[in-house]
């Protein structure tokens, strides 16, 4: 019973196994040569620029290089001994995402891609006022400044005080001046 599962799964392994190593060792057609492209720096921000390299052109050739992230096709040249180098610009309203970069051989023998991951970088910003301790001080002090200030209720509520306090000390003052009879 056992047998047949563990025989189901040796011959996954083996396909495994020998499905990419004939893959790799496939030739392309058309006698064109596939590379990579290096991109620095790999994750950037929008409008931002990244440097690429690419080696399979060969030496002392041109190419050029397109992805749906740059401004404008960025035009490669020969760099010291290093393939060809080029520099290109993000587009500010590049969507933050992975972005294919593909390298096309001025010759057309030679074909190379890539990836560079566009990414906003939010700023932080201020958020007033600061709800920070005080035990819900914040929370008063920010509907305070949203009123409108005293209003009619406030100003009645302070005269009512004020005849009280001046009642309160029209009586004590007449108590100290009355001669204390025997």
């Amino acid at each position: 019973m056992r047998s047949i599962p563990l025989t189901f799964c040796a011959a996954a392994a083996a396909a495994a196994i020998v499905l990419p190593a004939s893959a790799a060792l496939a030739v392309p057609a058309g006698n064109e040569d596939h590379g990579s492209v290096s991109v620095t720096p790999s994750t950037v921000a929008p409008g931002g620029e990244v440097q690429l390299w690419v080696d399979v052109c060969g030496k002392g050739k041109r190419a050029k290089g397109e992805s749906d992230a740059f401004v404008s096709e960025a035009h490669f040249s020969p760099a010291d001994g290093k393939g060809l180098f080029a520099e290109a610009t993000i587009r500010s309203d590049a969507a933050p995402r992975s972005y294919e970069v593909r390298v096309t051989c001025k010759d057309g023998k030679g074909r190379a891609t890539g990836t560079l991951t566009v990414m906003h970088h939010g700023r932080p910003s201020p958020v007033a006022p600061v709800r920070a301790g005080g035990g819900g001080t914040a929370t008063l002090a920010d509907q305070a400044a949203e009123s409108d200030g005293p209003g009619t209720r406030h100003a009645v509520t302070g005269l009512v005080l004020a005849a009280v306090a001046a009642v309160a000390v029209a009586f004590r003052t007449v108590r100290r001046r009355r001669p204390a009879s025997d």
